[in-house]
């Protein structure tokens, strides 16, 4: 089965919905990732969707070459096969620079030029959030003397023209209620960084919407960016997608399983060995009988269908 191609045709789609799988290129896919690609697959087939699959390769000096074409050719021998052609971040740069200058225009982002020393030091009394020093904001009123390094996102600025609350709020389809203070806890975010690549969040907020992107389905180690992804879509006047942040893969360490502590690549042979490990997972059953692949993944649509798809208003039964 190539990755390539499309659905077939006897699968309709359902009005409205498209998820998407977004992994980064920086090695091939472990089990973490399968996780949350076989999750994202599960709720569009769930809802009778689309499924996109997205490179995230704008972070270009930690990606292996090669790495992009392997992780597709792992998931096509998990027959997840993405409904229509790939996007590969590293091509959408004008897409971007458009996005920033509309925010610049707006005065919604401005240059700033703080080391990452400048802003540790400013905050060296202050908690740090996942070990980054929350941007105390000392360029927002000017470079005062120093070159332009990165583009911030003025987070006050926007909020207080779109009179937005200060605690950003959305509902996770499984964690529920969610609730944060960009300002407080993170700052003014980066929009463009000081080496002059795309930061992420400004490059999936806008890559998800020029996907028709409905759905999110990512790990939970994610949900902590969502926050500050509404307030873009905000300030660029784009929809905000429904969100699922799935449970992590730990490691024996007890930490999130993935390439920066070690997490090996997925051994696929057989390819079902690695799609049970992923579904139970997710809490989802395996049954030993069922040894065909596409027999597999139909089953366990048909769970996560009864699960989460009822409480979408993009299901149709």
């Amino acid at each position: 089965m190539g990755w390539e191609g499309n659905r077939p045709e006897s699968e309709q789609a359902g009005p409205g919905y498209i998820g998407r799988f977004a992994p980064s290129p920086t090695g091939l896919l472990h089990a973490g990732s399968l996780v949350a690609a076989l999750a994202s697959w599960l709720d569009a087939r769930a809802h009778q969707g689309q499924w996109r699959v997205r490179l995230e390769d704008v972070d270009t000096p930690r990606c292996v070459p090669g790495a992009d074409l392997a992780i597709m050719q792992q998931l096509a021998l998990c027959h997840l096969v993405p409904d229509g052609p790939v996007l590969w971040q590293s091509q959408r740069g004008d897409a971007y620079q458009a996005a920033l200058e509309t925010l610049i225009v707006k005065g919604w982002a401005y240059p700033c030029g703080c080391s990452r020393k400048d802003i540790e030091s400013a905050q060296a009394r202050s908690v740090l959030r996942h070990q980054v020093a929350v941007y105390p904001g000392t360029c927002r009123s000017g470079l005062q003397g120093k070159p332009a390094r990165a583009w911030r996102l003025n987070v006050q600025a926007v909020q207080a023209e779109l009179r937005l609350p200060p605690i950003t709020e959305w509902h996770d389809r499984r964690l529920g209620r969610q609730a944060q203070n960009v300002l407080e806890t993170v700052g003014d975010f980066v929009l463009r960084r000081a080496d002059g690549l795309w930061a992420y969040q400004l490059a999936v907020v806008v890559d998800d919407a020029a996907q028709g992107i409905s759905h999110v389905v990512r790990g939970e180690d994610l949900a902590d960016n969502t926050a500050r992804q509404i307030l873009l879509q905000k300030a660029l006047d784009l929809p905000t997608p429904q969100y699922l942040h799935t449970a992590l893969v730990l490691g024996a360490n007890g930490e999130k399983l993935s390439k920066q502590n070690g997490a090996q690549a997925l051994d696929l042979h057989p390819p079902l060995h690695a799609l049970r490990q992923a579904a139970l997972a997710v809490d989802l059953p395996v049954r030993a009988e069922v040894t065909d692949i596409d027999a597999s993944l139909a089953h366990w649509t048909a769970i996560w269908r009864a699960q989460y798809a009822p409480r979408a208003p993009f299901f149709k039964a």
